[in-house]
């Protein structure tokens, strides 16, 4: 029989289990449609970022780790050698970024470095679990306006900011960890897309 002590440890239990099986339908749903969408952005920024264009990616908490992790990937590497490639994290410079919101507000934290570092052919890839950040929203704005092709990476659709984005990966998940963790297996698959687009070009030269 179970003791009263070992119920806890029970409970503790199924919700690792419940969180286990909603990341696996989530994966399973990433990779039976939406593996073209990541396939197609790692191709593109192979081809937008080796013309001298630059990436530029943000989010709030948890979003902005992974968003610093995918400009981490480019400016180092994923898995293959090769050059460094330009991709600025909005959020990581912190004394421009206490400046602006001291000065402008938060919702301008991330417009306001898309309007000094971006430029036409740039691509702004916005994260954001809820898909409803007036940051990352004003960000969008700033950089449709600047000619700056905008990604968004967010939860469940409709939202505004896959609504604001040129194109959206939309995860349809419950949990806000289900999000994230699938997130980052898309921004992998992404630099692994990045990586392979480049060899193609490099083979075809």
């Amino acid at each position: 029989m179970t003791s009263q002590l070992d119920r806890p440890a029970y409970a503790g239990l199924d919700r690792a289990v419940a969180h286990c099986v909603a990341l696996e339908e989530t994966l399973v749903r990433l990779r039976t449609t939406q593996l073209p969408l990541l396939n197609a952005w790692g191709a593109t920024l192979a081809d937008q970022l080796s013309a001298g264009s630059r990436l530029l990616a943000a989010g709030n908490g948890g979003s902005a780790a992974q968003a610093q992790h995918l400009t981490a990937e480019l400016v180092g590497r994923y898995q293959d050698e090769r050059p460094a490639y330009s991709a600025i994290a909005l959020h990581a410079e912190t004394s421009t970024l206490t400046a602006i919101g001291n000065d402008y507000g938060f919702e301008e934290l991330f417009a306001r470095q898309v309007a000094a570092h971006g430029r036409p052919g740039d691509v702004l890839v916005t994260m954001s679990t809820s898909g409803s950040s007036r940051n990352l929203l004003r960000a969008a704005e700033v950089a449709q306006e600047l000619g700056i092709t905008v990604w968004a990476m967010t939860g469940p659709q409709p939202n505004p900011l896959a609504a604001a984005a040129d194109a959206a990966l939309c995860v349809e998940a419950d949990r806000t960890a289900t999000v994230q963790e699938a997130h980052l297996v898309a921004l992998h698959l992404v630099c692994a897309a990045f990586d392979a687009a480049l060899t193609r070009q490099r083979l075809t030269a």
